[in-house]
């Protein structure tokens, strides 16, 4: 049987579950949990419209992640998760959040994602793919990936710049 663990990290007095793994594993994509506390992480960016996929996204960061300089790659042990809703028309050409459709994981470490085409690596980061309740699904990542990889300037991560402008200076 083998052995899992979370890794919990107190970043300026805030107790993070980083994420669960096997002691040393180097996960893939599809291994990486959903954090069950991520709704109380850093906001990475909220109500992010994408009208061409008629969704509206929040994504949250980790604390290890949000300690991430501008300019700079993302620590390792950076975890993001990426709600999407589906959404109705609202007020003033905005979408408003519907239903919840899935949750997207993405995670860093060394040595993870490196079993793929070379026009898919994203450096060191993993995906995974939840159904609105938690439950693991069977997804693709192919996509995830094929969006993220030319971003490498960005260390693999959409909206980026818009984070750093929104999120100001850490202290």
């Amino acid at each position: 049987m083998s052995k899992t663990v979370g890794l919990s990290v107190l970043i300026g007095g805030v107790l993070a579950c980083v994420a669960y793994a096997e002691v040393g594993s180097v996960l893939k994509d599809g291994q990486l949990a959903l954090p069950a506390n991520y709704k109380q992480w850093p906001v990475f960016l909220t109500n992010v419209q994408r009208p061409d996929l008629k969704q509206v996204r929040d994504i949250y960061v980790n604390p290890a992640g949000a300690q991430a300089v501008q300019g700079q790659m993302f620590p390792d042990g950076t975890v993001m998760v990426m709600e999407l809703y589906s959404a109705k028309n609202g007020a003033q050409g905005q979408l408003e959040k519907d239903q919840l459709v899935k949750v997207f994981v993405m995670g860093k470490n060394p040595g993870w994602g490196q079993g793929v085409a070379d026009n898919l690596k994203t450096g060191n980061w993993i995906f995974a793919a939840y159904d609105p309740k938690g439950k693991p699904l069977a997804e693709d990542v192919t996509k995830c990936r094929a969006c993220h990889a030319p971003l490498a300037k960005h260390d693999f991560v959409h909206r980026y710049e818009e984070y750093f402008q929104k999120r100001g200076h850490v202290h």
